[in-house]
């Protein structure tokens, strides 16, 4: 067994054993029957998208945590959107890989994990009592084209935006007693079992970015910047606004120009960026059109 080999069935060996140890049942695990606490939030409010806007000023406190209680519904739905392309794209990885290998019992692991995540974000929906949002038509059809065509690479790197990002936000949500116990509850289960889901992806991007031909990295950079292009602009539905009483239109400007919210956008990625920008992915024409996705300076 050569020495990458060698590398990946010691990681996946790792991550199976943390699995192991530190799995749960959403199910089980949270109290579902609990009613929800009076004038607590659903999401903290410095990462809810119209935070520090005129608008929010305006807003009345009722108001402002009803937004809270609709963008973390936004963004459950839009994860089980994401868990359900990640799925996919692990499949598609362990098809012609070595079964009986750790690399692939881990990879099926984390499928059994993402499962639970889109069952618990579906459940949590439902609770929230709010719509179930889903990316625009146009994104919806990125997703299934971008899940199709992506090169391995391709399939790490979108596994990693689509994570990393609400894993930042999420750190900052599960400790915050101004929130919500359940939401708390949702978000250290995902906090805790995506951990290694990141591990694992981010070592095997940095073997398959070491060994790719040309093509394939050139074809990487520039779909997986339309990836983070779909991926930000998908996680806060502009329906949101409308289901609080907002004008749509005039509320996702306001959010899309606000300064800390592209503050929270680029801290959100920073970790990521800086990694992507080391292993390669974030070079020559491709720049551009990460910047356009407002993870990167």
């Amino acid at each position: 067994m050569d020495a990458t080999l060698t590398d990946r069935e010691k990681t996946a060996e790792r991550l199976l054993a943390a699995s192991a140890k530190h799995s749960f049942d959403p199910d089980t695990e949270l109290d579902w029957d609990a009613p929800f606490e009076e004038g607590r939030w659903f999401w903290p409010p410095e990462l809810v998208s119209l935070y520090d806007t005129p608008l929010w000023r305006h807003m009345s406190q009722e108001q402002r945590i009803e937004l809270s209680r609709h963008e973390a519904a936004s963004l459950c739905s839009i994860g089980v959107w994401f868990e359900t392309i990640l799925m996919q794209l692990l499949l598609r990885h362990t098809y012609d890989l070595d079964p009986t290998s750790g690399h692939v019992r881990y990879a099926l692991t984390e499928i059994a994990d993402e499962c639970r995540h889109s069952k618990m974000f579906a459940r949590a929906v439902t609770k929230m009592g709010t719509p179930a949002y889903r990316p625009s038509r146009l994104d919806m059809r990125l997703g299934r084209v971008l899940k199709s065509v992506s090169t391995t690479p391709g399939s790490f790197t979108g596994t990693l935006l689509a994570e990393e990002i609400l894993d930042w936000m999420q750190r900052l949500t599960f400790p915050d007693d101004r929130v919500q116990t359940l939401v708390r509850g949702v978000t250290r289960i995902h906090v805790v079992e995506e951990a290694r889901h990141i591990r694992y992806a981010r070592e095997e991007l940095r073997r398959q970015m070491a060994t790719a031909p040309r093509w394939e990295i050139e074809f990487t950079r520039l779909t997986s910047a339309q990836a983070a292009r779909v991926i930000a602009r998908s996680l806060i539905s502009p329906q949101v606004y409308a289901s609080v009483g907002l004008d749509p239109g005039y509320a996702a400007h306001l959010a899309l120009t606000s300064p800390h919210r592209q503050d929270v956008m680029l801290q959100s990625a920073k970790r990521l960026m800086d990694f992507f920008d080391e292993i390669g992915l974030i070079k020559g024409q491709s720049r551009r059109l990460w910047r356009t996705s407002g993870l990167v300076a």
